[in-house]
């Protein structure tokens, strides 16, 4: 097994429940985990600390000390029973590259920053993003509030872990000193195992937009109200959601989902007379996103006036799109072509640190084949190969990429 796969392994060891890795923002094994990153990060040439939110920063320097940064990593974070590679194998094989270039000797035209983020997930308090949102300036301090169930707010987290609430604006990136963000992730999807491709250059990280969806009609009596006088809210709830889906299939990297639904009364032997369901939409097109949502709206109206249900669509969270680099993406396209293997764009319809980092600075992402696509869940799976590939990939493309590249586009 490489050195790699044996340190994702040691890092999966840090959890917050005996059998299971479930590793959230601010925990104890949140704590384990970034000192254990700390200390790779320390061996591999960098100077490392974890910062006032609780992420861990290793700097490399370039050719001459004091250079504009390229930030490179993701996330240590964990939802809960989780697989061990999402966001945990961007940190680990960062700071591989870091150790092959310097070992190698190889200097570079600017630092490389490697940053283990601590809250990509979101699975502890009601917020997301908050270490990436808080490099990116980003960082909103209203939601140092935020509770998680046990009642305990953020702030208090934070002074918990060690971390520093009212240092944390002041960890906000100068624009100057920083070219780029570069993500290793993997994949989370089936598109590059079925294409037998072990990496994938990503387009865009998906816009997502999510809706409480309400219907109220009329509940009664399952034996006696005739078919053609009911008001039944989920027939009408389940019209839609075809509907929805056959919006999603016509819209290209449109995806829609309904995860959730709830009937009420909820009784075997009435009809239900509220229905709740939610709707969650994604594109990594905002305007492909926007048309999807009016036609869906209007399909919405149209079945619930047939239906004589009353409709409400309410929106609880919106994220826009967060479209990668050109200028950083073709040279991590140009490092795949040198490694032999066929260049494959493709959008994340996942989030990533990503979505905050894109305030800050142009954004990259270098995709990785997982097993089935299956990602959150224990049965997450990549090879040692392709993990070596993707490795290999980043140290070329650090080697070959041209800062003035990317500060002629920005």
């Amino acid at each position: 097994m490489s050195a790699l796969m044996e340190r994702l392994d040691a890092l999966a060891r840090f959890s917050d429940e005996e059998g299971a890795l479930t590793r959230l923002y601010l925990t104890p094994s949140h704590r384990a985990a970034a000192e254990a990153v700390r200390g790779w990060m320390e061996e591999a040439g960098m100077t490392a600390a974890i910062d006032a939110a609780g992420s861990v920063a290793g700097r490399w320097e370039g050719r001459v000390a004091g250079l504009p940064a390229l930030l490179v990593g993701s996330h240590i974070d964990t939802v809960r029973d989780a697989g061990r590679y999402d966001g945990n194998f961007g940190v680990l094989a960062a700071i591989e590259a870091v150790r092959r270039l310097r070992a190698e000797g190889v200097g570079l035209p600017s630092a490389v920053e490697v940053l283990a983020f601590g809250d990509e997930e979101g699975a502890r308090f009601p917020v997301t993003l908050t270490t990436s949102r808080a490099i990116a300036g980003t960082f909103d301090p209203a939601t140092l509030a935020a509770v998680d169930p046990a009642g305990v707010s953020l702030r208090e987290a934070l002074a918990g872990f060690g971390a520093d609430p009212q240092a944390i604006p002041a960890l906000a990136r100068r624009r100057e000193a920083v070219l780029g963000y570069v993500e290793l992730h993997i994949e989370q999807g089936p598109v590059l195992e079925a294409e037998g491709l072990p990496v994938g250059v990503v387009s865009a990280i998906a816009g997502a937009a999510r809706y409480a969806i309400t219907l109220h009609g009329h509940a009664g009596h399952a034996g006696t109200v005739p078919m053609a006088l009911r008001r039944d809210a989920l027939a009408a709830a389940a019209e839609m959601m075809l509907a929805i889906e056959r919006i999603a299939r016509a819209g290209g990297e449109l995806v829609a989902t309904v995860g959730q639904i709830e009937a009420r009364p909820g009784a075997v032997n009435v009809i239900p007379g509220e229905v709740r369901f939610s709707l969650d939409l994604r594109s990594p097109s905002d305007a492909a996103r926007e048309a999807a949502r009016a036609a869906i709206a209007a399909e919405i109206g149209a079945i619930a006036a047939r239906r004589a249900v009353h409709p409400a669509m309410e929106r609880t969270y919106e994220a826009p799109a967060a479209v990668c680099s050109p200028a950083l993406s073709g040279a991590l396209e140009a490092a795949v072509a040198r490694a032999g293997i066929r260049p494959r764009r493709l959008p994340s319809g996942a989030g990533h640190d990503g979505l905050a980092m894109v305030a800050l600075c142009p954004i990259a992402m270098l995709f990785v084949r997982c097993k089935g696509g299956i990602s959150h869940h224990p049965a997450e799976s990549i090879t040692a190969a392709d993990a070596e590939t993707a490795v290999a990939i980043l140290g070329d493309f650090l080697r070959h990429w041209s800062p003035d590249e990317v500060s002629d586009a920005r």
